[in-house]
């Protein structure tokens, strides 16, 4: 067994991979609606673990994904470990307290982000050692691992009910990756299309690809394709079977937590 955990400020989830078959297990989302502190977050995850009988299995492996916006993507060749901080204090307000954590990614691009602290003693507590890393990483890698030639760009959005994921690249070259929050489908709209002017990219040429909590019938989806065109889901690929009876839109809305789960 196997299994990814996905911790954000308005909820979790979690997912657990069967490697005796290849099969997905087990798969649990709980959304909070609005943003709670870290402390409040722990105190949910410590609930479901006294209800869930399938969180008592063993693990071989557990991973945790980190999502929020307190993150920034260095060049490899610009990147001291040592002053990692340094590279967050711009676009992020640094506690005492807060640990700074890096994922290497490929392209030579590393990304430095704050994990909650109380959540990773949280689990070192229950699992002992335990991979973890920050969510836009694991969509990074997978955006980066594509061929993405050509003269339109790219455009990847994951939607957390909230706030999202972007990330924009072109001709194999990463222009951006960032976390907006929002709270009407004006907001919605209005970070891709600011976004898209500061990059100096054309919404009517650009390819958008979603993910995560949008559907073709929600206002979002709705607002975007008023000004972009190429627009799709992005149909995501996992070598991997499943017997639970999940929404259409599972494998877009837990991509995160699928694709850091492997059987070797």
């Amino acid at each position: 067994m196997k299994m990814s955990i996905q911790v954000r400020l308005n909820g979790f989830s979690f997912c657990i991979l069967n490697c005796s078959n290849n099969e997905i297990a087990w798969y649990k989302k709980i959304d909070l609606g609005k943003e709670h502190s870290p402390i409040q977050i722990l105190k949910e995850i410590e609930k479901l673990y006294t209800e869930e009988i399938n969180l008592e299995n063993e693990f071989q492996e557990v991973i945790v994904l980190f999502s929020n916006n307190l993150y920034t993507v260095v060049p490899g060749a610009f990147f001291i470990e040592e002053e990692a901080s340094t590279y967050l204090k711009f676009n992020t307000k640094i506690l005492k307290t807060d640990i700074v954590a890096h994922d290497m990614l490929a392209h030579d691009l590393v990304n430095v982000y704050i994990p909650y602290t109380n959540i990773n003693n949280y689990f070192f507590d229950k699992y002992g050692e335990f991979e973890f890393k920050h969510n836009i990483s694991v969509l990074l890698e997978a955006v980066l691992a594509k061929n993405n030639e050509g003269k339109n760009a790219q455009v990847y959005l994951n939607d957390y009910s909230g706030y999202y994921d972007l990330v924009i690249v072109k001709d194999n070259k990463l222009l951006l990756a960032n976390t907006f929050q929002y709270d009407t489908k004006e907001d919605f709209i209005y970070y891709l299309l600011f976004t898209a002017e500061q990059l100096q990219i054309d919404p009517s040429e650009f390819n958008l690809w979603l993910l995560g909590d949008i559907s073709k019938d929600s206002d979002n989806f709705s607002i975007a394709y008023t000004y972009v065109k190429n627009m799709d889901f992005l149909i995501p690929d996992f070598n991997f079977t499943s017997k639970l009876e999940q929404s259409k839109t599972f494998h877009r809305e837990a991509f995160s937590l699928l694709k850091t789960l492997t059987c070797e």
